[in-house]
């Protein structure tokens, strides 16, 4: 395989795939039931989510949800959130509708974080990790099991798991390789 590098900080191999490194989003401040990321390249492998003061209006867990061609999947997600205080483990909170990213939000407090969200196979399974903090001090740790597409990843959704509470405080933005 040969390799071009053209001194613009991309690689091109001899297949034509360009990697440009680190892809940084656009921010955004986070309002609305969701927040969306689209038009990903088909050649990204990683993507981190950044959450800074996160807040929503209600209760809700906030998640993360991954699209393909046909739209963002809201079903087969197998996600499990812990908090932390002063006792080694608070609260679990589990979903099916996306990657979780906080556990206990209320309307009072905000989050900050990130998510790590990683192509397992070639055939469009993922896998996401999260650590955030509360504005409380509550430290959140994530682990998930794999969320399989039924095609190329190109889009990332932030919402709730009701997907009714609103964010109103906060920026959030992604990063991909």
């Amino acid at each position: 395989m040969s390799v071009i590098i053209n001194g613009s900080a991309g690689v091109t191999t001899n297949s034509g795939a360009v990697y440009d490194g680190l892809q940084r989003g656009t921010a955004v401040t986070a309002s609305g039931t969701s927040v969306d990321f689209t038009s990903i390249p088909s050649w990204v492998r990683r993507i981190t989510v950044m959450f800074s003061g996160v807040s929503t209006n209600g209760t809700s867990l906030v998640q993360v949800q991954l699209g393909d061609s046909g739209g963002i999947e809201t079903t087969g997600y197998t996600s499990a959130v812990f908090s932390t205080t002063t006792a080694p483990l608070v609260g679990v909170s589990t979903s099916t509708s996306g990657l979780l990213a906080a556990n206990s939000v209320s309307a009072a407090t905000s989050f900050s974080g990130v998510m790590t969200i990683v192509l397992l196979n070639t055939s469009n399974a993922w896998l996401a990790t999260c650590t955030s903090s509360r504005s409380d001090n509550t430290l959140y740790s994530l682990s998930t099991s794999n969320k399989s597409l039924s095609d190329t990843l190109t889009q990332v959704r932030i919402t709730t798991v009701n997907g009714t509470d609103a964010f109103d405080a906060g920026t959030i933005n992604i990063i991909y390789e």
